[in-house]
């Protein structure tokens, strides 16, 4: 399975909310009970540098079980605290085997704050 291409567009200070259904070729939902996701950016895909992470661990991903969705929501604070313009992401999800399917790909473009500190 090759990852889809979806560019992401966050607004700085806002909280950023986006839910995904995974489903197959015959387009039923996958069951992701038991499973994690992670999704990181970087500046670029071959950059050490992670400017921010979001998972199941840490709670900025809540998947939906036998519904298939993928639920991601950074919360403004941490929009907020963004530095970069653009960088570029990945999300994977891994079942409690230890699979990991790499679902999206693509860039991150953050439109900066304007109105601050009211």
């Amino acid at each position: 399975m090759t990852a889809a291409v979806y560019n992401l567009y966050i607004e700085q200070g806002a909280t950023f909310q986006k839910t995904l259904t995974w489903k197959d070729s015959s387009g039923v939902a996958i069951d992701l009970t038991g499973y994690t996701a992670r999704m990181q950016f970087r500046r670029s895909a071959a950059s050490a540098e992670v400017l921010y992470t979001a998972s199941t661990t840490n709670g900025d991903i809540t998947l939906g079980g036998v519904a298939g969705t993928i639920a991601i929501v950074i919360s403004a604070t941490d929009t907020a605290a963004f530095d970069f313009g653009c960088a570029a992401y990945d999300l994977e999800v891994e079942s409690a085997g230890g699979i990991v399917y790499r679902l999206l790909e693509g860039g991150v473009e953050v439109s900066l704050e304007v109105t601050r500190g009211v």
